[in-house]
């Protein structure tokens, strides 16, 4: 099974500027708790999280409104490809301790979102063959290692 058989294609997006309280209401509307950072032409530059928008309302001495997500976002994403097995896209969710990834094509462009939701319910599902091709084992290993704690600096 392939990312494309699993991702969601009509996925929400944001541009540099847009602004925290704009991007929340975006998650808000849409159910989700990431938003690709795309340029003009569609290319990923980043991610921005529900969380990530908790700590910068909660940490800068500005509104939502006035701070962009570019200014909150580290400026990287953790991406996948629509041919890629499923099974690598979770082994990149692992690794990079992330719940969700944005889809790309060769040039980075946006072509969708597969979340570990998208792979927790495929987890287990045989689709017309007697072995699983993802199992609920290989999804709660990755589960075990996204929600792992990260050692502080210096541990």
């Amino acid at each position: 099974m392939q990312v494309r058989d699993l991702m969601t294609r009509d996925a929400q997006y944001c541009a540099p500027d847009t602004n925290l309280a704009a991007a929340a209401k975006m998650m808000w509307d849409s159910d989700c708790g990431l938003l690709p950072i795309l340029n003009p032409d569609g290319v990923v530059l980043g991610v921005i999280t529900d969380r990530d928008i908790c700590m910068a309302a909660s940490t800068r001495n500005r509104t939502p409104a006035a701070i962009t997500v570019w200014e909150t976002s580290s400026g990287k994403a953790i991406t996948c490809r629509p041919d890629d097995d499923i099974r690598t896209a979770l082994e990149a969710m692992e690794r990079g301790k992330v719940r969700r990834l944005p889809v790309v094509d060769e040039g980075g462009v946006l072509q969708g979102m597969l979340s570990i939701n998208d792979l927790v319910f495929a987890a287990g599902e045989h689709r017309g063959r007697s072995v699983p091709e993802l199992s609920t084992e290989a999804v709660i290993r990755a589960l075990k290692g996204i929600g792992a704690h990260r050692r502080p600096a210096g541990s």
